[in-house]
């Protein structure tokens, strides 16, 4: 079988992260499109594919299978929608978009076109958390009490500063949640189940010229009955490693950035000996929390394989527009409880 073609729509930093994930994926990429024909330029001629000046033309490329959409978060619905309506299979960088209404039009051209939609989550896609994930589904933890998402990051006023969409509600979509923390919302949620209830509280408290948040704290009742917590801020100098902290009546573990810190259960397990070991040499470094170019592309790679699979399938990918739509959806629920004073209950 041929290798799958990718078009990278958006050629900002992310972008770099995106071309080197595909060629380590297995696929190859064709064509780069941005709004500024130099940004499409540059990582065209870095990753020998062809540079594009037109989205349609690009588009229409019939050796182009699959875009992925790397563009400002409130500057995904219209490609998206175009490269579904071209018969495109479409990734999206993280948020899916901004709102659940643009959420969902990108979801329902999707649906409509035929073609496979995924939202770029590469967190689910490291060791910690698919055996966070499997101690859940083997009922490990008994019943479920309290999960946390921590993210006590660091961003300085340059980094917000150096691009006029960043910190905006337009484009940016939010602040320390709907930017930074949303991975860790993400997981949250893919562990612990839907959220029912929130309450929650945001503020801007160390940045100047943006509209939205720099820390936030929200209590979350799960529909399963469980509390949780989510604390989001890029106002924690220097930044510090994220974290996810699952408890339940048999069982706690906890990853910080992509390690398994902790690790007890009531009863002992096969695998058990060897996550302890694991926790031994902790392998991640800063992650995100001071640079946001500090990320390795390779869990990317291995969602944008994941992907390919599914298309080749015929299946769902782990991570499709639904399984994207679920984070936004608590995030502005998040955004309404702050500004409201009152607690949001979720559909």
């Amino acid at each position: 079988m041929k290798k799958m073609g990718f078009g990278i729509i958006g050629c900002g930093m992310i972008a770099g992260f995106h071309a080197k994930a595909i060629e380590a994926a297995g696929g190859e990429l064709i064509g780069c499109y941005d709004k500024l024909p130099l940004s499409a330029e540059r990582l065209a001629k870095e990753h020998h594919a062809t540079p594009y000046q037109d989205l349609k033309e690009m588009l229409a490329n019939p050796a182009i299978d699959i875009v992925t959409i790397g563009t400002p978060s409130g500057a995904h619905m219209d490609p998206a929608v175009m490269a579904a309506e071209a018969g495109k299979h479409v990734i999206v960088e993280k948020p899916l978009e901004v709102t659940l209404e643009r959420c969902d039009r990108i979801i329902d051209a999707c649906n409509k076109a035929g073609v496979t939609l995924s939202t770029v989550f590469p967190s689910r896609f490291h060791p910690s958390s698919t055996q966070l994930k499997k101690a859940i589904d083997a009922n490990r933890f008994g019943k479920l009490t309290l999960g946390e998402a921590i993210v006590k990051w660091y961003r300085t006023q340059e980094y917000y500063d150096s691009g006029s969409w960043r910190g905006t509600w337009a484009l940016d979509g939010g602040g320390a949640l709907m930017n930074q923390a949303i991975h860790s919302v993400d997981l949250l949620l893919w562990l612990m189940g839907p959220v029912e209830e929130l309450t929650a509280i945001t503020g801007l408290l160390a940045h100047e010229r943006i509209e939205v948040e720099d820390t936030a704290v929200a209590s979350l009742r799960f529909k399963s009955g469980a509390l949780g917590t989510i604390v989001a801020t890029t106002a924690a100098y220097p930044g510090y490693l994220k974290r996810i902290e699952i408890h339940g009546t048999t069982g706690s573990a906890m990853i910080e950035e992509e390690d398994i810190v902790t690790w007890d259960f009531a009863e002992s397990a096969e695998e058990d000996a060897a996550i302890r070991e694991s926790m031994l040499g902790k392998l991640s470094g800063g992650g995100g929390a001071a640079d946001p170019a500090a990320i390795s592309f390779k869990p990317h790679a291995k969602q944008f394989a994941d992907v390919m699979k599914a298309i080749e399938n015929g299946t769902k990918p782990l991570i499709d527009g639904y399984e994207g739509r679920r984070s936004v959806e608590v995030i502005t629920g998040i955004y309404e409880s702050a500004k409201t004073g009152r607690p949001v209950k979720l559909a």
